[in-house]
């Protein structure tokens, strides 16, 4: 698949290089990624976009392996494989998410029994988020036994800015790195 927006590449402009330098983990010695050169493409927007997506992974209130189940369950619903893939490999293991637990953040639903209650209520979030742009109330209820209300605006601004990220990756074509994982065999990714 050939991506519709070319991501930029070295030599970068000096302002470019400080930006995306800002939304790369410090020395992680890979190059910058795929997305984030796409969104260099516009580099006044990419610049607003920051501020949400670094406060989401970095100065949240959602403890990260809940963070990244609703990043990852929000990813893949979306048909992201770019962005569930580096999300996988980068924080998978590193929040305590086993194979079979990433496997079914694609596969499996809210009561699978791989979640906790707790977890598969997130996970139905994520599903009603993306199906319906709401939660029913049986849903919110649910919600309300395992999270506080700050904790659960997190959760839909988390999913939000996810679906953000699916959209550009999916609408843009953005090349799957290299080094990520990829969806379990036999799952569709966004048609081309």
């Amino acid at each position: 698949m050939v991506p519709r927006i070319t991501p930029l590449h070295q030599p970068y402009e000096p302002a470019t290089e400080d930006m995306l330098r800002k939304w790369m983990p410090p020395d992680s010695g890979i190059e910058p990624l795929r997305l984030f050169r796409t969104l260099a493409v516009h580099g006044s927007l990419m610049a607003r976009m920051r501020p949400l997506g670094a406060g989401i992974i970095g100065h949240g209130l959602l403890e990260p392996r809940v963070r990244e189940l609703m990043i990852l369950r929000t990813c893949a619903r979306c048909g992201a494989e770019y962005e569930w893939g580096v999300h996988a490999t980068f924080f998978g293991e590193q929040v305590g998410l086993t194979r079979d637990e990433l496997t079914a953040t694609v596969l499996g639903g809210p009561d699978d029994p791989i979640w906790s209650e707790r977890e598969g209520a997130l996970i139905r979030l994520a599903d009603e988020l993306r199906d319906t742009a709401g939660a029913g109330d049986a849903t919110y209820a649910l919600l309300e036994r395992h999270f506080t209300a700050a904790e659960i605006l997190e959760l839909v601004v988390a999913a939000g800015w996810y679906h953000t990220i699916s959209f550009v990756v999916n609408a843009a074509r953005v090349e799957i790195e290299p080094w990520a994982s990829r969806f379990p065999q036999g799952v569709a990714t966004f048609p081309s």
